[in-house]
C-alpha cells in the first residue's frame, strides 16, 4: 500500500512568507476545505445502514489515495463491490495487490461502524471468482446487512475519525515501549535496533529505486495535488500542502514537471527528503499472510487498518513502507530482502510493512464524497 509520497517535498528550499503579501499571503496559508468535509462526519446520521457504514468506510486507508471503491445498492440490505478500474497502479502495483488491500481495509471500517448500530455485515469476498493476475470489471465482494443483536460494538469505532497515516520524520529520541507495540501490531513486530537498521538500508534503498525509476515515479507525479485548490478540485492522490508548499507553487519553482526532473532541485531535495522519512523507524510492524490470494489479501488490509486503529486509540503514528513489497522487476532484490530479513517463508507473502512511534499531528487525507462512489 505506497502511501508516502504526500509531503515529497516538504522543506524543499528556504521559501518565507515574506516573499508573498496581501492575497498572496492568505493563498499560501490557507488549508483544502471541500476534500476534508467526509471527515466531518454529518450530524445528521443516514437513516439506511449501508450509507452510515460507507460514510466511515470511505475514511480508509488506501495506496496513493486512490480511493478505488465502487458501491453499487442491492436490494435494501445489500451492496456490491467493484474496483474503479481507472483508479488502479500498473507500474507501483502491476498485479492489483496493494489496491486490493484497500479493499480490505474499506470493508473492516464499514463493518466496524455497522456494528455501532448493531448490524453485522456477511461478506462474500470474490463471489464470481478472484481475477487474475489484475482485477477485473467482477466483484470484489458482495455485502449483507443483517440486523443482530449479538453483534459487540468494537472499541475501536472511536479512533475512525482520529485515523491518520502520518508522513512525518519520527521521533528517534522517544522509544516506543515494546508492550505497547505488541499490542498494536497484534502479531509480528519489532524495536530491535539491529533488525530495525537492516530494514531501513533495504527501505531507504527501495525508496530511491522506486523514485529514480522514470515510470514508477511518474505514476506518482501524475497523482500529485500541488496546493490546496488542487487538492479541493481532486480530493485523491499525493497532497503537497501547507505554507511552503502553496509558496513555492505561487513562485512558479514547483510542478509536476520540476517534480519529475531528476536536474532539478525539487526532484533532489524530495529524494533525500523521503530517504529521511524511510529512515525514521523507531518501531516495526509487519503482516504476512500463508498465500498471495485475492482473498489473503482482503485480510491483510483488514489486519493493517485495526492496527492502524490501534496506534491512533494510543496516539502512536504508523506509516506503511510498501516500496520494497512491489512486484516491479527493478524492486525484485529488495523484495527478495525484506522477506529474508522478516523471515517471510516460502510461499508466504509479505503484505505490509509499516513505522510505527512518535510524530506531530498532520492532517488528514483527503477524500471524494460517498456520492462519488455509489453506481445508480
Amino acid at each position: 500500500m505506497s502511501m508516502s509520497r504526500r509531503r515529497m517535498i516538504a522543506g524543499a528550499g528556504v521559501t518565507t512568507l515574506a516573499l508573498v503579501g496581501g492575497a498572496g499571503l492568505w493563498r499560501v496559508t490557507r488549508r483544502p476545505v471541500t476534500a476534508l468535509k467526509p471527515w466531518l462526519l454529518a450530524a445528521e446520521t443516514p437513516a439506511d445502514i449501508r450509507l452510515d457504514a460507507f460514510r466511515h468506510a470511505i475514511l480508509a486507508p488506501n495506496p496513493h489515495n486512490r480511493q478505488p471503491w465502487l458501491i453499487r445498492m442491492e436490494g435494501n440490505d445489500g451492496a456490491i463491490l467493484t474496483c474503479d478500474l481507472a483508479k488502479r497502479l500498473p507500474d507501483t502495483d502491476p498485479f492489483d495487490r496493494q489496491i486490493t488491500i484497500g479493499f480490505g481495509t474499506f470493508i473492516e471500517l464499514a463493518r466496524i461502524a455497522a456494528a455501532e448500530r448493531g448490524v453485522r455485515i456477511d461478506v462474500e469476498p470474490f463471489p464470481d471468482g478472484e481475477p487474475q493476475p489484475r482485477l477485473d470489471a467482477r466483484p470484489v465482494a458482495r455485502l449483507r446487512f443483517v440486523e443482530d443483536a449479538a453483534v459487540v460494538k468494537d472499541p475501536l469505532y472511536q479512533a475512525i475519525l482520529k485515523r491518520r497515516t502520518n508522513r512525518a520524520l519520527y521521533d528517534l529520541d522517544r522509544p516506543l515501549d515494546e508492550s505497547l507495540a505488541a499490542k498494536i501490531a497484534d502479531g509480528s513486530y519489532s524495536v530491535d535496533a539491529k533488525l530495525i537498521a537492516a530494514v531501513k538500508a533495504v527501505t531507504v534503498a527501495a525508496m530511491t529505486i522506486e523514485i529514480s525509476t522514470p515510470r514508477t515515479f511518474g505514476e506518482s507525479v501524475e497523482l500529485m495535488r500541488i496546493g490546496a485548490d488542487e487538492v479541493d478540485a481532486n480530493p485523491d492522490g499525493l497532497v503537497l500542502t501547507g505554507p511552503k508548499m502553496e509558496a513555492l507553487k505561487l513562485l512558479g519553482v514547483l510542478d509536476r514537471t520540476s517534480l519529475a526532473d531528476p536536474s532539478s532541485t525539487a526532484y533532489k531535495t524530495g529524494l533525500e527528503m523521503q530517504r529521511q522519512i524511510c529512515g525514521s523507524i523507531p518501531a516495526l510492524l509487519w503482516i504476512s499472510t500463508p498465500t498471495n490470494s485475492r482473498r489473503d489479501q482482503l485480510e491483510a488490509g483488514r489486519r493493517y487498518v485495526r492496527a492502524n486503529l490501534r496506534a491512533t486509540a494510543h496516539g502512536v503514528a504508523m506509516h506503511p513502507m510498501s516500496q520494497s513489497l512491489q512486484e516491479y522487476s527493478e524492486m525484485a532484490e529488495k523484495y527478495a530482502a525484506i522477506h529474508r530479513l522478516l523471515g517471510v517463508g516460502q510461499g508466504e507473502r509479505l503484505q505490509m510493512l509499516a513505522r510505527i512511534g512518535y510524530a506531530p499531528d498532520v492532517d488528514p487525507s483527503p477524500r471524494w464524497p460517498l456520492e462519488n462512489h455509489i453506481q445508480k
